[in-house]
Formats: C-alpha cells, structure tokens, sequence
C-alpha cells in the first residue's frame, strides 16, 4: 500500500473516510525544507524552503481509493500534480504520494476551508507553532 502525505484538507480522519473508506490513518510526519502557503485558487500548497517545515499526518492508501483522491484533488483539470517526497515520520524516513499545488502564486484561502485544516491539525496534534502558522493564512496575514 503507498502511503500518502496529507497537509491540508485530507488531514481530517472523517473526510478522508468518505473520499478513501478503505485507507488508513498510520500517524504524524513532516516535509522538511518547505512551507506551507494557500494558493491563488483558496486551497493548502507546499513550496520548496530550505528553513520551513510542513507538517501533516501520513496515510496508508489502498490502491482502489487512489482514483477518488485524484478526483478530489483536481489532477485532471491541473489544480494539483502528483509527487513522491521524503517525509519524516517516527519511523524514520518515508517515500510518500504527495499533491502539489499547480499554482505557487499565493492567495486567499477559500471561506470555511482553513477551518477544517485547522480543526484537523489540531486532532492531530500537530505542534503549536505551525498550528499558529496555519492560523496566520486564516487571518490573512501568512507568516
């Protein structure tokens, strides 16, 4: 099963079980060397930054929920890409799927939407200063 990186809206457990029933939650992780931002279409991105971290929650897909995920995230109509980045995790080292933003140009995150990332990165656990920066997009004022 690959395993997939989520640092947005797919970091929350109940969405993810509509859109992927058959995947599964396996834990925390997070993509050193970029940051977070919101791209001009209202929706989480990562860019390359050699002093940021992005943090998420890592997912273990079924190869059957694949295509739902493409379809959620937009790929056919370009709104994301597909990647395979390094993350970190407890464990050490993973190769995962990750969605890229196809835009890098920043924006306006979309109403409600930083709510719900929000909400998910706190059930997460995520650490407070970067649940301070995901509030800072929510505010309008990005770190």
């Amino acid at each position: 099963m690959p395993l997939y990186f989520a640092y947005g809206a797919n970091m929350d457990a109940a969405a993810m079980a509509q859109r992927c029933p058959v995947s599964r939650l396996i834990g925390g992780g997070h993509l050193p060397r970029h940051r977070f931002i919101v791209m001009r279409e209202g929706y989480a991105s990562v860019i390359r930054d050699a002093r940021r971290t992005v943090w998420g929650v890592l997912w273990e897909l079924d190869s059957a929920d694949i295509p739902a995920l493409d379809r959620y995230e937009g790929v056919a109509g370009g709104l994301y890409t597909k990647a395979t980045l390094p993350v970190r995790t407890r464990d050490g080292v993973r190769r995962a799927l990750i969605y890229l933003g196809g835009s890098t140009a920043p924006g306006r995150p979309r109403p409600g939407y930083l709510d719900s990332v929000l909400a998910a990165a706190r059930a997460a656990q995520l650490p407070p200063s970067y649940i301070r920066e995901l509030s800072a997009w929510a505010r309008g004022r990005p770190a």
